[in-house]
């Protein structure tokens, strides 16, 4: 039996109040259908009109900064569903009745968040060849981060789990583009 003081459980239980606090803010109908909304584009909807009014605007130009999105975000679709399939840790509105879900999921698993991981790889490929685009897609990819535990879907350590590995992802990507 896991020792209820140890430094794992006592993370865990700040990681689950966390996200019971970050969920109570869905109750909130203006609140909830923002992140609904923010989620929704974060499935890749954003991403993609991006990478289409960067080929709109620049043609053949924007062609590297695309392909570079894609391949980057392709990994990271790989890499999180090797994770999603060994981990298999199950959503916190499965487990905690006090976290309610308030969005779709497009699986049953929650480490890492996805949406999160491609948030990450996306805002960080995009900057680095517009970087005059901070303003847009910074705050986008913080509110996608922020959307998971808010609607109940996600721990706060699977959204610093996807961050993190989407940062990875990217600035790896860097050194082999």
């Amino acid at each position: 039996m896991a020792n209820p003081s140890s430094p794992l459980q006592q993370i865990k239980q700040i990681d689950v109040a966390l996200c019971v606090s970050c969920n109570r803010l869905s109750r909130s109908f203006t609140l909830r259908n923002l992140f609904r909304l923010v989620s929704r584009l974060g499935d890749g909807v954003f991403w993609y009109v991006l990478m289409i009014s960067f080929l709109l605007q620049d043609g053949y130009a924007a062609v590297p900064a695309v392909l570079h999105m894609l391949l980057a975000g392709g990994t990271g679709t790989v890499l999180y569903k090797l994770i999603k399939g060994k981990t298999l840790r199950p959503r916190p509105f499965n487990v905690y009745p006090a976290i309610q879900c308030m969005g779709k999921t497009l699986d049953q698993f929650s480490f890492p968040s996805g949406h999160t991981l491609h948030a990450t790889v996306f805002c960080i490929v995009a900057l680095a060849y517009y970087p005059g685009l901070f303003w847009l897609v910074t705050p986008f990819a913080v509110m996608v981060a922020l959307s998971r535990p808010i609607l109940g879907l996600h721990y706060p350590s699977d959204v610093l789990a996807g961050a993190a590995l989407g940062a990875l992802i990217a600035w790896a990507s860097f050194l082999i583009i």
